[in-house]
């Protein structure tokens, strides 16, 4: 992943280890939970609808980053540039798809449009091209080489010229993909908040659940913080090494490295694990004890009020 090729600078020898295994078992984390999304999505024809079709193409993103940031470093020129140029790639991707959801819950909730499936192509062209770009653009810009004494990832080039491309290709795309999706979300939290005391001042037999919507409402909420948690430290270590170049915090480094390669685990909880995935396993788990079918059936109906995937609006719309 990005992070990962410029936190080594003066750290010692077991400093580096130490971010070898942060950098490992987070790594490993996010494939393993990412992969269930890509797992569930393939093996459950009901969960192939378009809203959870983007969470498909999120959750292999981050399938691939993870991936590529596990195998370690390459031995040989070639490898070495395909590894750093896929894990800047794909990274790139995850958070972009992560704007195509919040854009069609916008969309959606808010505008009241129905032809987002339409904009399919229009969102692979936006996010692969998008990330083609950006990566193209620092490969112009960086000189790769292999750093054999490190032993774990492929190095970038650290000049004034390669930060600042690293910025723009990369922090740049990141931090406008938080500012929107912060102010998208908003706006329909906002908007689902109007239409619940519409509703109620309307209906007097609507007796909306004050906890159940909250809980949709706050789920909501939480995506944008995703994005924020998983690289505030890189932007940070980023920022640090422009202004004291060579000088590497390690503490600094580790929370750098963990959070940013936890951002697929994070995604893949977030966004994947709704009421629709649970609810297609435990339709498949017959062969579970019959205590653990009655508590996974009981867990389903507890939250079959919420938000069945975050591209559904609340029940309350249905009623206005």
């Amino acid at each position: 992943m990005a992070t990962v090729k410029a936190v080594m600078g003066n750290l010692t020898v077991s400093d580096r280890q130490v971010l070898t295994a942060v950098n490992s078992g987070a790594s490993s984390l996010s494939f393993v939970g990412s992969g269930f999304i890509v797992l569930c999505y393939l093996l459950f024809k009901d969960l192939r609808k378009f809203s959870f079709k983007l969470v498909f193409y999120l959750a292999l993103s981050d399938m691939c980053c993870s991936f590529f940031s596990i195998i370690g470093d390459p031995s040989k020129g070639f490898f070495c540039y395909a590894q750093g140029y896929t894990t800047h790639f794909f990274c790139l991707a995850s958070f972009l798809w992560t704007t195509t959801i919040a854009f069609t819950l916008h969309r959606t909730v808010v505008r009241h449009k129905t032809d987002v499936e339409d904009l399919e192509p229009m969102f692979h062209l936006y996010v692969w091209g998008t990330s083609g770009a950006m990566t193209v653009i620092r490969s112009i810009a960086n000189n790769h080489e292999h750093l054999s004494r490190l032993g774990t990832w492929c190095w970038a080039q650290t000049g004034h010229t390669g930060k600042v491309v690293h910025f723009i290709t990369f922090y740049a795309p990141l931090w406008g993909a938080i500012l929107f999706n912060g102010v998208t979300y908003f706006q329909v939290i906002r908007m689902l908040n109007n239409a619940t005391r519409m509703a109620v001042g309307m209906s007097e037999r609507y007796q909306p659940d004050p906890r159940s919507d909250m809980k949709a409402l706050n789920r909501w909420g939480y995506y944008p913080l995703i994005l924020i948690g998983s690289w505030f430290f890189g932007t940070i270590n980023r920022i640090h090494d422009v202004i004291e170049p060579g000088h590497k915090i390690f503490w600094l480094s580790v929370l750098d490295v963990g959070t940013a390669q936890l951002m697929g685990l994070f995604n893949s909880i977030a966004y994947g694990l709704n009421s629709s995935v649970r609810r297609a396993i435990y339709e498949r788990l017959d062969l579970l004890p019959e205590w653990s079918q009655r508590w996974l059936q009981k867990s389903s109906r507890s939250r079959g009020q919420q938000q069945d995937s975050e591209l559904v609006s609340l029940k309350i719309q249905d009623q206005q």
